[in-house]
């Protein structure tokens, strides 16, 4: 691990102008990411601002009926949580399915949805990665590609975003908000949140250097039986091969999201639409125009095949 320097913000201003005052600073907040790749020297910041003590720790009531979760609520927390609980049981459900209850004791809401790729090209210093040195080429193209994604891929990038809590939320249509060093605040909607790899895989999300992200806005709950699947090599601490989010109604409408398909959460309104005809024809809606190797190219029929068991579950 490379030297760094370290402070501690008291509050989000604090905390932002701290950001545009020293080059090459990092927010910091539970760490569970960005420790691991500060050891192996894929992320190198300069400064660490510590957020984790600022009073964004809250889950509060919105006036519209939702809930408005602090970026600093623990992954635990926000799982248990009764409200949570009771009127966003896909939430609950796809926190609970990530990681480990150590890491998830540690992990902030902002964070996980921060959180980079786990392909293991990025992960390894040998291998060519634009999403580690741009420009330097993707390893994962040709290579060993059983992980990565199906749909949203570019020539430059085909890694996928490893978050459970990111599908939930997207089905749940929730917003990010944010701040910046001028007391600029903002709300982006999860949907607009991530940015498409093209030729710059580098640039995950569309939130500006120094951008502190203070909450996540969830709109008043739809009812509906909550279900999540994640498919995974083994049954805990193993990120998803895929994995299926759904809000089924009482006449078959709902939402349905995937995971582990492309480099942000999957959902389309045209796939939401066929829904009530069906896990075959919501999968085709949400898959179309996917390219497979011939090593993922089993993504297909397992989104299929795991949304046809939710539907059946939620149908009793």
């Amino acid at each position: 691990m490379r030297s760094f320097t370290y402070e501690r913000a008291d509050t989000p201003a604090a905390a932002t102008a701290a950001f545009a005052r020293v080059p090459g600073a990092r927010f910091l907040a539970g760490g569970t990411n960005l420790l691991d790749l500060m050891k192996l020297e894929i992320e190198t910041p300069a400064h660490l601002i510590d957020v984790s003590r600022l009073a964004l720790d809250r889950i509060e009531p919105t006036a519209d009926g939702g809930l408005r979760i602090g970026a600093t609520v623990r992954n635990t927390d926000l799982a248990a949580d009764a409200r949570i609980r009771r009127d966003y049981g896909l939430l609950s459900r796809a926190l609970v399915a990530g990681a480990s209850g150590q890491l998830r004791n540690k992990a902030t809401t902002a964070g996980n949805l921060l959180q980079r790729t786990r392909c293991p090209y990025f992960y390894d210093s040998n291998q060519p990665c634009n999403k580690r040195k741009p420009g330097s080429g993707c390893a994962a193209i040709g290579g060993f590609s059983r992980l990565h994604a199906i749909v949203g891929a570019s020539e430059a990038c085909i890694a996928t975003h490893p978050s459970d809590m990111a599908v939930a939320m997207q089905a749940l249509d929730a917003a990010v908000e944010t701040v910046d060093a001028a007391g600029k605040i903002r709300s982006i909607a999860l949907a607009d949140f991530y940015r498409a790899p093209g030729t710059t895989p580098h640039l995950e999300t569309n939130v500006a250097p120094g951008e502190l992200i203070t909450a996540v806005t969830l709109p008043k709950p739809i009812g509906g039986t909550h279900i999540y699947q994640k498919v995974r090599d083994r049954a805990s601490y193993a990120f998803a091969l895929i994995s299926v989010g759904a809000i089924v109604q009482p006449d078959g409408s709902g939402r349905v999201a995937l995971g582990g398909v492309g480099y942000k959460p999957w959902r389309s309104e045209e796939a939401d639409a066929e829904l009530p005809r069906g896990a075959k024809a919501a999968t085709t809606a949400l898959l179309a125009g996917a390219r497979t190797s011939h090593e993922n190219a089993y993504k297909l029929p397992l989104v299929e095949r795991t949304l046809a068991g939710m539907l059946m579950q939620a149908k009793g």
